[in-house]
Protein backbone atom coordinates (compact mmCIF):
# COMPACT_ATOMS: atom_id res chain seq x y z
CA UNK A 1 0.00 0.00 0.00
CA UNK A 2 1.49 3.41 -0.86
CA UNK A 3 2.43 5.63 2.07
CA UNK A 4 -0.04 8.34 2.96
CA UNK A 5 1.45 11.72 2.08
CA UNK A 6 1.35 14.25 4.96
CA UNK A 7 0.04 17.01 2.69
CA UNK A 8 -2.85 14.84 1.49
CA UNK A 9 -3.65 13.78 5.02
CA UNK A 10 -3.63 17.38 6.31
CA UNK A 11 -6.13 18.27 3.65
CA UNK A 12 -8.36 15.36 4.68
CA UNK A 13 -8.22 15.92 8.44
CA UNK A 14 -10.94 18.23 9.68
CA UNK A 15 -10.06 18.14 13.38
CA UNK A 16 -8.07 16.46 16.10
CA UNK A 17 -10.06 16.21 19.28
CA UNK A 18 -8.41 16.32 22.70
CA UNK A 19 -10.24 15.04 25.73
CA UNK A 20 -8.86 15.33 29.22
CA UNK A 21 -10.61 12.60 31.13
CA UNK A 22 -10.61 12.39 34.92
CA UNK A 23 -9.27 9.23 36.52
CA UNK A 24 -11.01 7.24 39.18
CA UNK A 25 -8.03 7.58 41.51
CA UNK A 26 -8.24 11.35 42.05
CA UNK A 27 -10.75 13.87 40.81
CA UNK A 28 -7.93 16.43 40.47
CA UNK A 29 -5.88 14.33 38.05
CA UNK A 30 -6.49 14.00 34.33
CA UNK A 31 -5.50 11.44 31.73
CA UNK A 32 -5.61 12.79 28.18
CA UNK A 33 -7.24 11.06 25.26
CA UNK A 34 -6.46 11.95 21.66
CA UNK A 35 -7.94 10.84 18.35
CA UNK A 36 -7.56 11.93 14.77
CA UNK A 37 -10.50 13.92 13.51
CA UNK A 38 -12.98 13.03 10.76
CA UNK A 39 -11.42 12.33 7.37
CA UNK A 40 -12.12 10.58 4.09
CA UNK A 41 -10.25 7.88 2.24
CA UNK A 42 -7.87 5.41 3.84
CA UNK A 43 -8.23 4.18 7.39
CA UNK A 44 -5.52 5.85 9.42
CA UNK A 45 -3.92 5.42 12.83
CA UNK A 46 -1.21 7.46 14.54
CA UNK A 47 1.46 5.29 16.13
CA UNK A 48 3.17 6.68 19.24
CA UNK A 49 5.84 4.87 21.26
CA UNK A 50 7.28 5.75 24.67
CA UNK A 51 11.00 5.26 25.23
CA UNK A 52 10.95 5.70 28.99
CA UNK A 53 14.41 4.44 29.86
CA UNK A 54 16.25 1.15 29.46
CA UNK A 55 17.07 -0.18 26.00
CA UNK A 56 15.44 -0.37 22.56
CA UNK A 57 13.11 -3.07 21.31
CA UNK A 58 14.49 -3.76 17.86
CA UNK A 59 11.57 -6.07 17.09
CA UNK A 60 9.44 -2.93 16.96
CA UNK A 61 11.96 -0.47 15.53
CA UNK A 62 13.09 -2.80 12.77
CA UNK A 63 9.48 -3.49 11.79
CA UNK A 64 8.71 0.22 11.56
CA UNK A 65 11.74 0.80 9.32
CA UNK A 66 11.30 -2.28 7.12
CA UNK A 67 7.59 -1.66 6.59
CA UNK A 68 7.94 2.12 6.21
CA UNK A 69 5.53 2.90 9.06
CA UNK A 70 5.69 6.50 10.35
CA UNK A 71 5.58 6.92 14.12
CA UNK A 72 6.09 9.48 16.88
CA UNK A 73 8.66 8.44 19.49
CA UNK A 74 8.51 10.00 22.95
CA UNK A 75 11.98 9.87 24.48
CA UNK A 76 13.33 10.70 27.91
CA UNK A 77 16.74 12.21 28.54
CA UNK A 78 17.68 8.96 30.26
CA UNK A 79 16.82 6.91 27.18
CA UNK A 80 18.71 9.24 24.86
CA UNK A 81 21.84 8.91 26.99
CA UNK A 82 21.76 5.11 26.73
CA UNK A 83 20.59 4.47 23.18
CA UNK A 84 22.85 6.25 20.70
CA UNK A 85 22.56 3.47 18.10
CA UNK A 86 18.77 3.53 18.12
CA UNK A 87 18.75 7.33 17.99
CA UNK A 88 20.97 7.15 14.91
CA UNK A 89 18.38 4.92 13.23
CA UNK A 90 15.60 7.36 14.09
CA UNK A 91 17.66 10.26 12.78
CA UNK A 92 18.46 8.36 9.58
CA UNK A 93 14.74 8.19 8.76
CA UNK A 94 13.31 11.69 9.28
CA UNK A 95 10.48 10.85 6.91
CA UNK A 96 9.34 8.13 9.30
CA UNK A 97 10.12 9.26 12.82
CA UNK A 98 9.15 12.29 14.84
CA UNK A 99 11.02 12.61 18.15
CA UNK A 100 9.11 14.22 21.01
CA UNK A 101 9.43 14.90 24.72
CA UNK A 102 8.81 12.26 27.41
CA UNK A 103 10.63 14.19 30.13
CA UNK A 104 14.14 14.26 31.54
CA UNK A 105 13.95 11.42 34.07
CA UNK A 106 10.50 9.84 33.61
CA UNK A 107 8.88 11.61 36.54
CA UNK A 108 5.06 11.93 36.52
CA UNK A 109 3.78 15.49 36.06
CA UNK A 110 1.63 15.31 39.18
CA UNK A 111 1.65 17.70 42.15
CA UNK A 112 -1.21 16.35 44.28
CA UNK A 113 0.03 12.84 45.10
CA UNK A 114 3.40 11.40 46.21
CA UNK A 115 3.44 8.62 43.61
CA UNK A 116 1.64 7.19 40.58
CA UNK A 117 1.93 3.45 39.87
CA UNK A 118 4.79 3.44 42.35
CA UNK A 119 6.77 6.18 40.60
CA UNK A 120 7.59 9.24 42.76
CA UNK A 121 5.90 12.29 41.27
CA UNK A 122 7.29 15.74 40.61
CA UNK A 123 5.32 17.09 43.57
CA UNK A 124 5.56 20.79 42.67
CA UNK A 125 5.06 22.86 39.54
CA UNK A 126 8.74 23.92 39.40
CA UNK A 127 9.68 20.24 39.48
CA UNK A 128 7.13 19.46 36.76
CA UNK A 129 8.61 22.12 34.51
CA UNK A 130 12.15 20.99 35.28
CA UNK A 131 11.14 17.53 34.02
CA UNK A 132 9.55 19.00 30.88
CA UNK A 133 12.35 21.43 30.05
CA UNK A 134 15.05 18.90 30.92
CA UNK A 135 13.57 16.49 28.40
CA UNK A 136 13.40 19.23 25.78
CA UNK A 137 17.01 20.20 26.44
CA UNK A 138 18.15 16.59 25.94
CA UNK A 139 16.33 16.42 22.59
CA UNK A 140 17.85 19.72 21.46
CA UNK A 141 21.32 18.56 22.47
CA UNK A 142 21.08 15.26 20.59
CA UNK A 143 18.98 16.16 17.54
CA UNK A 144 19.17 19.94 17.22
CA UNK A 145 15.38 20.10 17.05
CA UNK A 146 12.80 21.64 19.36
CA UNK A 147 10.02 19.32 20.58
CA UNK A 148 6.48 20.64 20.80
CA UNK A 149 4.56 17.63 22.08
CA UNK A 150 4.90 16.36 25.66
CA UNK A 151 3.80 13.10 27.23
CA UNK A 152 4.55 12.69 30.90
CA UNK A 153 5.48 9.49 32.69
CA UNK A 154 2.35 7.35 33.30
CA UNK A 155 0.37 9.73 31.00
CA UNK A 156 -1.40 11.11 34.08
CA UNK A 157 -1.28 14.77 35.14
CA UNK A 158 -2.52 17.02 37.88
CA UNK A 159 -4.65 19.82 36.47
CA UNK A 160 -2.19 22.55 37.45
CA UNK A 161 0.54 20.64 35.61
CA UNK A 162 -1.57 20.51 32.44
CA UNK A 163 -2.08 24.27 32.59
CA UNK A 164 1.62 24.97 33.19
CA UNK A 165 2.79 22.66 30.41
CA UNK A 166 0.35 24.08 27.89
CA UNK A 167 1.21 27.63 28.91
CA UNK A 168 4.82 26.86 27.98
CA UNK A 169 3.61 26.05 24.47
CA UNK A 170 3.56 22.25 24.49
CA UNK A 171 0.69 20.07 23.32
CA UNK A 172 -0.01 17.16 25.63
CA UNK A 173 -0.01 13.86 23.76
CA UNK A 174 -2.95 11.73 24.77
CA UNK A 175 -4.05 8.53 23.13
CA UNK A 176 -7.17 6.45 22.43
CA UNK A 177 -5.76 2.91 22.28
CA UNK A 178 -3.37 1.54 24.90
CA UNK A 179 -1.79 -1.40 23.07
CA UNK A 180 0.51 -2.87 25.73
CA UNK A 181 -0.35 -1.29 29.12
CA UNK A 182 3.20 -0.30 29.89
CA UNK A 183 4.74 -3.31 28.10
CA UNK A 184 3.08 -5.52 30.71
CA UNK A 185 0.81 -7.72 28.55
CA UNK A 186 1.49 -11.06 26.81
CA UNK A 187 2.32 -11.00 23.11
CA UNK A 188 -0.97 -12.54 21.97
CA UNK A 189 -3.00 -10.03 23.97
CA UNK A 190 -1.02 -7.09 22.63
CA UNK A 191 -1.34 -8.28 19.05
CA UNK A 192 -5.11 -8.65 19.46
CA UNK A 193 -5.50 -5.18 21.03
CA UNK A 194 -3.43 -3.47 18.34
CA UNK A 195 -5.03 -5.35 15.46
CA UNK A 196 -8.43 -4.16 16.74
CA UNK A 197 -7.52 -0.47 16.23
CA UNK A 198 -10.17 1.73 14.67
CA UNK A 199 -9.81 4.41 12.05
CA UNK A 200 -8.55 7.58 13.77
CA UNK A 201 -6.99 5.91 16.80
CA UNK A 202 -3.87 7.32 18.42
CA UNK A 203 -1.99 4.26 19.69
CA UNK A 204 0.36 4.25 22.68
CA UNK A 205 2.89 1.46 23.18
CA UNK A 206 6.43 1.06 24.51
CA UNK A 207 9.65 0.61 22.56
CA UNK A 208 12.08 0.36 25.50
CA UNK A 209 11.48 -3.20 26.74
CA UNK A 210 13.24 -5.66 24.39
CA UNK A 211 13.09 -8.52 26.90
CA UNK A 212 9.32 -8.43 27.45
CA UNK A 213 6.84 -10.44 25.42
CA UNK A 214 4.72 -7.41 24.58
CA UNK A 215 7.16 -6.22 21.91
CA UNK A 216 6.57 -9.36 19.88
CA UNK A 217 2.86 -8.62 19.99
CA UNK A 218 3.40 -5.02 18.86
CA UNK A 219 5.42 -6.12 15.83
CA UNK A 220 2.79 -8.70 14.87
CA UNK A 221 -0.06 -6.25 15.44
CA UNK A 222 1.56 -3.64 13.22
CA UNK A 223 1.81 -6.12 10.37
CA UNK A 224 -1.83 -7.10 10.91
CA UNK A 225 -2.90 -3.47 10.64
CA UNK A 226 -0.96 -3.05 7.43
CA UNK A 227 -2.53 -6.17 5.95
CA UNK A 228 -5.93 -4.77 6.90
CA UNK A 229 -5.21 -1.69 4.78
CA UNK A 230 -4.40 0.89 7.45
CA UNK A 231 -2.08 3.82 6.78
CA UNK A 232 0.09 5.36 9.50
CA UNK A 233 0.87 8.96 10.43
CA UNK A 234 2.91 10.92 12.94
CA UNK A 235 1.37 13.45 15.29
CA UNK A 236 2.89 16.30 13.31
CA UNK A 237 0.79 15.22 10.35
CA UNK A 238 -2.26 16.50 12.22
CA UNK A 239 -0.86 19.00 14.73
CA UNK A 240 -1.46 22.09 12.62
CA UNK A 241 -5.05 21.00 11.97
CA UNK A 242 -6.00 20.62 15.64
CA UNK A 243 -9.43 21.89 16.67
CA UNK A 244 -11.83 21.55 19.55
CA UNK A 245 -11.73 22.36 23.24
CA UNK A 246 -10.02 20.69 26.16
CA UNK A 247 -12.63 18.94 28.25
CA UNK A 248 -11.81 18.23 31.88
CA UNK A 249 -13.92 15.83 33.89
CA UNK A 250 -15.68 17.01 37.01
CA UNK A 251 -15.16 15.46 40.43
CA UNK A 252 -17.47 12.65 39.35
CA UNK A 253 -15.36 10.95 36.65
CA UNK A 254 -18.37 9.34 34.96
CA UNK A 255 -19.68 12.72 33.79
CA UNK A 256 -17.97 15.02 31.28
CA UNK A 257 -18.72 18.72 31.05
CA UNK A 258 -18.18 20.20 27.61
CA UNK A 259 -19.40 22.91 25.31
CA UNK A 260 -18.12 20.92 22.36
CA UNK A 261 -20.00 18.14 20.54
CA UNK A 262 -19.79 14.66 22.11
CA UNK A 263 -16.11 13.64 21.95
CA UNK A 264 -14.99 10.90 19.64
CA UNK A 265 -11.90 10.21 21.74
CA UNK A 266 -12.08 7.14 23.92
CA UNK A 267 -11.02 7.40 27.55
CA UNK A 268 -7.88 5.23 27.82
CA UNK A 269 -7.40 2.57 30.44
CA UNK A 270 -4.91 3.22 33.23
CA UNK A 271 -1.35 3.18 31.96
CA UNK A 272 1.41 1.41 33.92
CA UNK A 273 4.76 3.21 33.81
CA UNK A 274 6.60 0.98 31.31
CA UNK A 275 9.92 1.47 33.07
Amino acid sequence: MPALQPSAFRAAIAAAILVLAGTAARAGDVEPGLRLGPHEGERVVALTFDACSGATDRRILDTLVAERMPATIFVTGRWLARNAEALAILEAHPDLFQIENHGARHIPAVTDAPDVYGLPTAGTLPAVMAEVEGGAAAIRATTGREPHWFRGATARYSRDAVAAIEKRGYRIAGYSLNADKGASLPAATVEKRLAAAHDGDVVIAHINQPHRASGEGIAAGLLALKRAGFAFVRLDDVATEARGEAVVASAAPAHRASKAPPPVAAVPAALPPGE
